[in-house]
């Protein structure tokens, strides 16, 4: 086994850990541990929500969810001579649960995924589904089954949802600017357009003092994905795969977490991904000057990791860029366009007797494709979902017999 750069103990939180990560991004969090270029290694990591969500069958620890405090990130890793202008290069080797555990824990032979409430959160199809859901999923080797989604079983792409590097001074302070102005277009919205700097809550990893101050201060919410890399909730950032993060910072500061059993294209439920603890083994390596040298500045690039399920038929859904609520007509919205394409399979799947918070639960959670089809006939994108028919323990396949409508019960609700 590697040799474990960053530890975690299941039974306490991320703060009391013998060494604490931190959950904002900020140049000023120093490294909890030191790589050398060329160097294989292991991180545990925590739940993205500390340990919030239990196993059980209520909804309302989702429901009640503090997300000021995710998510917990394991790190930040220095990289022995890498320096601003280089490339990071990081092998994910391997990852998976809390190996040889079973418990209360996430991570501990299971998962969940949610629906997160549209006033906490929300997701892709809020609108829709705004009340907060939940289901359990327990691991079976490479496998994962639902007490709360019968009659699904498939095969994970296990990978960490969130991995980057700290950015620059100059570099938070853009994010900053950015995301305040777009707040400002709709202070009041629900869910939020972006989420500012946070004191609540912040776990500022090992600064101290006045640092730990202006971590709390400024340092920016890990939500979304950013030019460091960050949320990215990527499937096929998986093992096998390589990335390629522009530094920022000397040491480059390589942070992760958030680590998913499984995830369809887009975790269209905010908290869609079968989520977990568990362990990354990593390589890294250095290109120095690589930012110029490859022209690679604003994001990251990657080779996707080379496991996968292998299925072979599809049931693919199309949507395109037309609210049908109103039927209002978008230009060109890919957005939208998946959207509709979620909401067509979800129609289809509740003929087999899926409740819809089921259905839309399947799609974030298997390895579904998504895919932008068409951006250029106007004024309609197009997208389309490929839902693997194998996943089912019934024949979902249209011209098999009509749909059987079977009693499936309910994912967990909220009381």
């Amino acid at each position: 086994m590697p040799e474990v750069l960053f530890s975690h103990d299941p039974s306490t939180t991320m703060a009391q850990q013998r060494v604490a990560g931190h959950n904002r991004w900020h140049p000023e969090i120093p490294p909890a541990a030191t790589a050398r270029s060329g160097q294989e290694f292991r991180v545990e990591c925590r739940e993205w929500t500390d340990g919030q969500i239990g196993n059980n069958d209520s909804a309302n620890d989702v429901r009640d969810v503090d997300l000021d405090r995710c998510h917990m990130l394991s790190g930040p890793i220095a990289v022995e001579g890498a320096e601003p202008g280089d490339l990071l290069v990081v092998d994910i080797l391997d990852l998976g649960p809390i190996p040889q555990q079973e418990g209360p824990v996430c991570g501990q032979g299971w998962g969940y995924s949610g629906i997160f409430s549209k006033v906490n959160g929300g997701g892709f199809l809020t609108d829709y589904y705004p009340e907060a859901y939940k289901a359990i999923w327990d691991f079976h080797g490479q496998e994962t089954t639902s007490r709360h989604v019968p009659g699904v079983r498939f095969t994970g792409i296990t990978h960490p949802g969130l991995m980057g590097v700290a950015p620059s001074a100059e570099l938070l302070a853009s994010w900053n600017g950015r995301e305040r102005d777009l707040i400002a277009t709709n202070p009041t919205r629900v869910p939020p357009l972006a989420l500012p700097p946070l004191e609540n809550g912040t776990l500022p990893g090992r600064a101290v003092g006045d640092a730990a101050q202006r971590v709390a201060a400024d340092g920016a919410r890990t939500v979304p994905p950013r030019e460091n890399g960050g949320n990215h909730d990527i499937k096929n950032l998986t093992r096998g795969a390589r990335v390629f993060y522009p530094v920022h910072v000397p040491g480059a500061l390589l942070s992760m977490g958030d680590l998913h059993f499984s995830q369809g294209d887009g975790e269209i439920n905010f908290c869609g991904a079968i989520e977990m603890g568990g362990f990354i083994d990593l390589r890294v390596e250095v290109i120095k000057n690589g930012m110029d040298t490859y022209g690679v500045h604003r994001n990251p690039v990657f080779f996707p990791g080379r496991v996968e399920p292998r299925y072979s038929e599809f049931l693919s859904f199309i949507g395109i860029s037309v609210d049908h609520r109103d039927n209002t007509n978008l230009y060109m919205d890919a957005t939208e366009a998946y959207r509709n394409a979620c909401l067509n399979a979800i129609e289809y799947l509740k003929k087999w007797g899926y409740t819809g918070e089921q259905a839309y639960l399947i799609l974030g959670t298997a390895p579904i494709e998504g895919r932008v089809s068409g951006v250029v006939d106007i004024p309609n994108a197009c997208c389309s979902l490929y839902l693997p028919t194998e996943i089912f323990e019934d024949d979902i396949r249209p011209g098999h017999g009509n749909p059987v409508k079977k009693d499936r019960g309910q994912v967990c609700v909220t009381s």
